[in-house]
């Protein structure tokens, strides 16, 4: 989606006065920009993904600190790489960490056990709806359930996800967006 450095700006304008549509239009607008430069940085589209999110979520707690005489995807991006550079030192601490506590022993990941929306299929729609979230990356699975299936507010997705709540919105905004992208695809065939 193009826009003019006139609408970019009365957008970011009407973010700092705490537009959510500003918001959502500012995430569609430059999301592409900030996950191509995160996934050729990391290689790894989760990562990719983790950095972008927590990028906007970043942006949009410090929307006010803009400063309109540099360009805005630029901003995004010295943010994004900022982050990258903190997961980096958080991952190596980290595994130093691990190591010394636990030597070589290796953290085994548990396959999901069937969730309780699989329980509550009793109609057909709600069948294609699950098979399409399913379609979703496991994080975005997550979000969705917690937020439309346990009906959890935003504060409490932020606990059980231990995430700040605004990653939350951004991935829960981000998850429907690709969710509506899956329903309009299986609705076309």
């Amino acid at each position: 989606m193009d826009k003019t450095d006139t609408s970019i700006k009365e957008i970011i304008r009407r973010a700092k006065e705490g537009n959510q549509i500003a918001f959502s239009t500012l995430l569609d607008t430059f999301w592409n920009d900030v996950y191509g430069f995160q996934v050729l940085r990391t290689k790894n589209e989760n990562d990719a993904e983790d950095i972008t999110i927590r990028t906007f979520s970043r942006a949009f707690d410090k929307i006010d600190t803009y400063d309109e005489n540099y360009e805005f995807k630029t901003w995004l991006i010295t943010i994004s790489k900022n982050l990258h550079v903190d997961l980096l030192r958080k991952r190596k601490r980290s595994l130093l960490n691990e190591m010394e506590s636990r030597g070589d022993e290796v953290k085994r990941v548990l396959d999901e056990t069937p969730t309780v929306e699989d329980r509550l299929i009793t109609e057909q729609n709600l069948a294609h709806l699950l098979r399409d979230i399913k379609k979703l990356k496991p994080h975005y699975q997550k979000v969705i359930n917690l937020r439309y299936f346990q009906e959890l507010s935003y504060a409490d997705i932020a606990k059980e996800l231990n995430e700040p709540v605004n990653n939350v919105k951004v991935k829960l905004l981000r998850a429907k967006k690709l969710l509506a992208e899956i329903i309009k695809k299986s609705d076309t065939r």
